[in-house]
């Protein structure tokens, strides 16, 4: 095996923009009009497809289920089986996401017989300085409440809003009210799930002029009505050396940011690893001399049976590594 790489699913949608075509420095971007790129993806019908080296063709599900668990770590294919556990993304927020919140394992589990959708992001850019994004309650609020809130179209008034630079990064377990703001492009990584329940839309229509369906009732169990004193993920900043954003249950994440080049050591780990090129380029040469090329918005997969990494820095890279 080797570092695989995978043709992007573009997916459009109500207030996405051009951004992430341009990030990826595809020739005319304005042809494509996606809020979400899918850079690793095994959900249903949205699989990634391996697009170098002799496996080319082949769907991230085929893969696991030919190597198992040299591809994704002992452990993990004990516990997933031929199901990924990650799913990696690229939104291009160039209008208000709706305001959502995701199921816990146990209620995803229950209603939807799938895993929840813990997540985190990472701000690549904020249009003009003026991304924000709603990560959390500001103030407590009851079930009662909530409903209240619903029907006078008032969730957005009980809801943190941040505003946003890049480099900033947030942690978003499920059952967090949340909401992406115009101006985000983000990188996000989370659980393995699509279930998303809409909480208020902003009173907008769909292309058919249809106002979209919310998930008020679905949403209210969901909800953790906890609040956070602040919902950043704190770190300090530093080049040419790993800085761990989150250690969770669900992945490990942390920045690099290279200007110098690396030897990344995965001799002891019992997992896959994702690298999300975020800015800059590099090269990737694992232990068996197997080299690919990673630039800003593209994504690799290591197979676990990955030893040894070594990364040859094109000036400056920065990317995120992401495991289980």
């Amino acid at each position: 095996m080797y570092p695989y790489k995978f043709k992007p699913i573009f997916k459009p949608t109500l207030w996405g923009g051009n951004k992430i075509a341009k990030f990826k420095r595809i020739q005319s971007p304005e042809q494509i009009q996606a809020g979400e790129s899918w850079e690793i993806s095994c959900i249903p019908g949205y699989e990634s497809v391996v697009s170098n080296g002799t496996d080319i063709g082949k769907s991230l599900h085929e893969l696991i289920k030919e190597h198992k668990s040299l591809l994704v770590g002992k452990e993990n294919y004990q516990q997933f089986g031929d199901h990924f556990p990650l799913l990696v993304k690229f939104i291009d927020a160039c209008d208000e996401l709706s305001i959502q919140v995701h199921p816990n394992d146990a209620l995803a589990q229950a209603r939807h017989q799938t895993m929840g959708k813990t997540e985190m992001w990472y701000i690549i850019d904020n249009e003009h300085g003026k991304g924000h994004l709603c990560p959390g309650l500001k103030q407590p609020i009851t079930p009662e409440d909530f409903t209240s809130l619903i029907e006078e179209n008032r969730i957005c008034d009980v809801l943190a809003n941040y505003p946003v630079q890049p480099g900033d990064a947030f942690y978003l377990p499920a059952g967090r009210i949340h909401g992406i703001g115009a101006g985000c492009f983000i990188a996000e990584i989370q659980q393995s799930s699509d279930i998303t329940y809409r909480i208020y839309d902003y009173n907008r229509k769909d292309k058919n002029g249809n106002s979209r369906e919310l998930h008020t009732e679905l949403a209210k169990d969901a909800i953790d009505y906890n609040v956070a004193n602040d919902y950043h993920i704190p770190y300090t900043a530093m080049e040419n050396e790993p800085v761990e954003l989150i250690n969770s249950p669900y992945f490990t994440t942390s920045v690099y940011n290279l200007t110098e080049n690396m030897t990344m050591d995965y001799s002891e780990l019992d997992s896959f690893v994702i690298l999300v090129c975020v800015e800059g380029s590099c090269s990737i040469c694992d232990n068996e001399k197997n080299v690919v090329e990673l630039h800003a918005g593209e994504t690799v997969l290591l197979p676990a049976t990955t030893q040894e990494v070594n990364v040859y820095v094109e000036e400056q890279v920065k990317f995120l590594e992401t495991y289980v």
